[in-house]
């Protein structure tokens, strides 16, 4: 069994645990990502809202693995899978052998079959998106200083978050304190307390999977911080000059997409059945129908809880699916049975809302308020990968806290200059 070579694809939460989980198993990983770098998504608002830096949330995948001569890591992006004869194809036509292939490769967003609305509101994924949309809020302040129509500084300062999820709710809610808070003795033409941050969802509630009650606390908590909640009513057009929602225009410079999310094409690797968001439709055991030697775990895959619910697309869960498939794996090379059917263990869900105000839902126990923004703090330091990055944020933390001023609001990249 020395030479039993496990692929995985995805250098996300699922495939770093799994490849962890195998240490010390007589077994040759090879981990194919197209970036080199593991990113903490759940922070990833924070750099796109100025609080942090990219180098806070996103480490060297290779640095992980320096001490495991039997992990090699390639930077590059899988196109195809041929599962008769268990290979990959990346991108520049090279194929990869496998015995079990293990496919975490995560999801993007989705806009509904409105693509076209991506370039002018953008999605929050990656890093690149992170710092994308951190530059166009960044330059909006910039140039309605230097703009004399009242109206279109007026759509300068408009800010419109299209989705009320976690991931929106957290972005409607730190905008607004940087408008408010952190900038406003920085301008002198324009005053940044007056900006519009406008979130909209298309149901009837803002963070729809959580409990009503933490529900319309967030949605209270977002309108104290100065957030325009519009609910009910779904964006039907997304434009350089503003958002449409239900049938009303709002001249909008920034728009930021935060509404749903579509899986990678894995399904349209393997030919097999996929949900509505493109996952795949996988079994108790997390593998692809008819291809047992072929694992999908993630944000890839669909996988129902034993109430017939799925689980959550969260990094617990990709975690523990990471983990499950480790046993399974290790099972299959010791000749032992087989550990079970996949159970996801739901550890509780939190979403934040501003600096000082979050939600966190353990079923058994509900928190709001600001011990609930201390323990989810202390829970994403927690799970913050190295002393030295826990570190980093918790300083970075601490001194938004106390001076109210946020640490990485730099204007870098060279789209900055693209309309010059």
């Amino acid at each position: 069994m020395q030479d039993y070579h496990v692929v995985v694809v995805g250098g996300g939460f699922g495939g770093l645990q799994l490849v962890n989980d195998l240490k010390g198993a007589p077994v040759r990983i090879t981990l194919i990502d197209r970036r080199n770098h593991h990113l903490f998504q759940p922070l990833l608002y924070q750099v796109a809202t100025t609080l942090l830096a990219t180098s806070e949330i996103a480490w060297p995948i290779r640095s992980f693995f320096r001490d495991r001569p039997e992990v090699t890591t390639l930077l590059a992006e899988v196109v195809g899978v041929d599962s008769q004869a268990h290979v990959v194809t990346l991108k520049g036509g090279e194929t990869i052998a496998y015995d079990t292939l293990v496919l975490a490769t995560g999801a993007t967003h989705a806009y509904f079959g409105h693509d076209e609305w991506e370039p002018v509101a953008p999605g929050l994924k990656t890093l690149e998106d992170a710092t994308t949309i951190r530059r166009r809020v960044l330059l909006a302040f910039e140039r309605a200083e230097l703009e004399s129509d009242p109206a279109t500084c007026d759509a300068l300062l408009t800010f419109t978050i299209v989705g009320a999820g976690p991931t929106g709710v957290e972005l409607a809610g730190i905008i607004a304190e940087l408008a408010r808070t952190t900038l406003p003795k920085e301008f002198r033409n324009i005053d940044t307390t007056k900006a519009r941050i406008i979130l909209v969802e298309a149901g009837p509630r803002v963070l729809p999977s959580f409990d009503e009650g933490l529900s319309a606390y967030a949605h209270k908590a977002l309108e104290k911080l100065g957030v325009e909640v519009r609910t009910g009513k779904p964006v039907t057009s997304c434009t350089e000059e503003g958002v449409t929602i239900g049938e009303t225009f709002v001249p909008s410079r920034t728009i930021v997409w935060a509404a749903g999310v579509q899986a990678s094409p894995a399904a349209k690797w393997l030919s097999v059945p996929a949900d509505r968001a493109g996952r795949v439709v996988v079994d108790k055991e997390l593998r692809t129908p008819g291809k047992p030697d072929i694992f999908i775990i993630g944000d890839t895959a669909a996988v129902m809880r034993q109430d017939g619910t799925p689980v959550p697309g969260i990094a617990p869960a990709a975690k523990q699916q990471g983990a499950y498939v480790a046993k399974v794996i290790r099972a299959k090379l010791s000749g032992q049975p087989a550990p079970g059917p996949f159970h996801y263990y739901h550890q509780g869900s939190l979403a934040t809302i501003g600096k000082s105000a979050a939600i966190i839902d353990f079923g058994w126990i509900k928190l709001r308020g600001w011990i609930a923004w201390w323990v989810w703090g202390l829970a994403h330091i927690y799970f913050l990968i190295g002393t030295r990055w826990r570190f980093a944020v918790a300083w970075s933390w601490l001194w938004i806290y106390i001076s109210r001023q946020h640490s990485a609001r730099l204007i870098t990249q060279r789209e900055t200059m693209r309309e010059e």
